[in-house]
């Protein structure tokens, strides 16, 4: 191993409301290793990233997350009968090809971020 090779990379994700954000990404499948008045980890699988209590409108909104998965189909099974939209007041777009090679669609968390799951077409 050479001192430049890199481990991971994680973004900070806002959360308007923390406890409801942390329980959102526990519902939708990830699991919390640890927190603090501050922030929380999060991870599913390979994926992982650092919940922040942290709230700016203008930098929530504006925050878009990619998540590569397996079957997209799946993902959004799993939304849809966890409730997630309905449970957190949330935006749930229905799975589209998109020209990039992808299915994906879109969801939206407590605070606006906005998460693209998706998995890369045949």
């Amino acid at each position: 191993m050479t001192s430049l090779e890199s481990i991971e990379i994680k973004a900070f994700v806002p959360a308007k409301d923390f406890e409801v954000s942390q329980h959102f990404y526990t519902d939708l499948g990830f699991t919390k290793h640890w927190s603090t008045a501050d922030a929380a980890y999060f991870q599913h699988g390979p994926c992982s990233f650092m919940l922040q209590n942290f709230y700016v409108p203008a930098h929530a909104k504006n925050v878009m997350m990619h998540l590569l998965v397996k079957d997209a189909q799946a993902w959004y099974a799993h939304i849809q009968e966890a409730k997630l939209a309905e449970k957190y007041s949330v935006k749930l777009t229905a799975p589209e090809s998109q020209p990039w090679g992808q299915l994906e669609f879109c969801l939206f968390d407590p605070s606006g971020v906005v998460w693209r799951i998706g998995n890369p077409l045949p």
